[in-house]
């Protein structure tokens, strides 16, 4: 039997849209159950609280529980291993962060390869830090600061949350951008005792998040010398950028969501999509503001080349400061 052209080309053109739906049914029947959204860290802090942000989030948006579980351990390692196993299904996502980016040179036995093994979806905020010394310190300016550190080598201490954490990573790169500081390290366990060491005196300085330091520096208790992002903070508009005086300095915190290598391409465009929506919506952006942070709205391959970015920065600030995981 002979078709005629137009016949055909119905037919074509049926077998094209049938073939658009097919490759569209992962993502419209997605989410189908609960997905679990694992975060490597203890309930209550940033990670847990962004993770509860972006899960009622997708929740609302999808019609499914987006559920947050907590998995705590190895500087979020046992999360991030527990997702790298998982089935590329789409039910269980990993809330990604800067201690993954720390943790691939920080860590030399990890049983799996961070940036081959997990698939970026999309990121959701950066935040800076601060950089906040006690006011006993003499220097009310960040130039007077590096002066007196240079002029008393070894007599200045900064306390951190931890080996390997942010707070830790990125007073190294200050102190290696600044002239290779001579300032002891005290590791705490948590940034909250950090903080209240630095209130009495016992260590000099600290990096820490914004939110947690702003009601000290407010109230005259703590002193900031400068945010380590290359901006200005909203919540700190009077605090100049460490960059400004120590040439080639730029940290921040992130976080975004990640899912399991080879999740279909259908599935995290949804995700991507939806996420991208929260960080368009004036009140979830307020919620962002309030966390001392901003949205970093992006395609599944440019946060990739975020974290990629990022490994290889923290990496090099690593093997510079021969830092060992605790």
């Amino acid at each position: 039997m002979t078709l005629s052209r137009r016949r055909a080309l119905q037919i074509a053109a049926g077998a094209v849209a049938s073939g658009v739906a097919m490759r569209r049914a992962p993502a419209q029947a997605y989410p189908s159950r609960p997905v679990r959204i694992i975060v490597g860290f203890s309930p209550g802090g940033p990670n847990d609280i962004v993770a509860r942000l972006i899960a009622r989030w997708l929740s609302e948006r999808l019609g499914q529980p987006f559920v947050v579980e907590n998995k705590p351990g190895a500087g979020s390692n046992i999360a991030t291993e527990s997702v790298a196993r998982a089935s590329p299904d789409g039910d269980e996502l990993l809330l990604v962060g800067s201690p993954n980016a720390i943790n691939a040179t920080l860590y030399g036995n990890l049983k799996f390869d961070f940036i081959q093994d997990i698939a970026p979806v999309a990121g959701l905020m950066r935040g800076a830090l601060v950089m906040v010394v006690n006011p006993s310190v003499p220097a009310n300016t960040l130039p007077e600061f590096i002066a007196y550190a240079k002029a008393n080598p070894g007599k200045l201490s900064y306390g951190s949350g931890g080996i390997g954490g942010i707070t830790h990573i990125t007073a190294e790169l200050f102190k290696q951008r600044a002239g290779s500081l001579q300032i002891l390290h005290v590791p705490y366990r948590g940034v909250a005792p950090a903080l209240a060491d630095l209130l009495r005196g016992q260590v000099q300085v600290v990096f820490v998040n914004v939110l947690p330091s702003v009601g000290y520096i407010r109230s005259g208790k703590l002193r900031a010398l400068g945010v380590t992002t290359a901006m200005r903070s909203d919540v700190l508009p009077d605090v100049a950028p460490i960059g400004a005086s120590v040439a080639g300095y730029e940290a921040s915190s992130f976080f975004g969501i990640g899912a399991p290598k080879g999740t279909p391409a259908g599935i995290i465009g949804l995700l991507n999509r939806e996420i991208g929506a929260a960080l368009t919506d004036a009140d979830f952006k307020a919620r962002i503001a309030a966390m001392g942070a901003s949205p970093i709205a992006s395609t599944p391959a440019e946060f990739g080349e975020l974290i990629v970015g990022e490994t290889r920065k923290w990496g090099a600030v690593i093997k510079a400061a021969n830092i060992k995981a605790g």
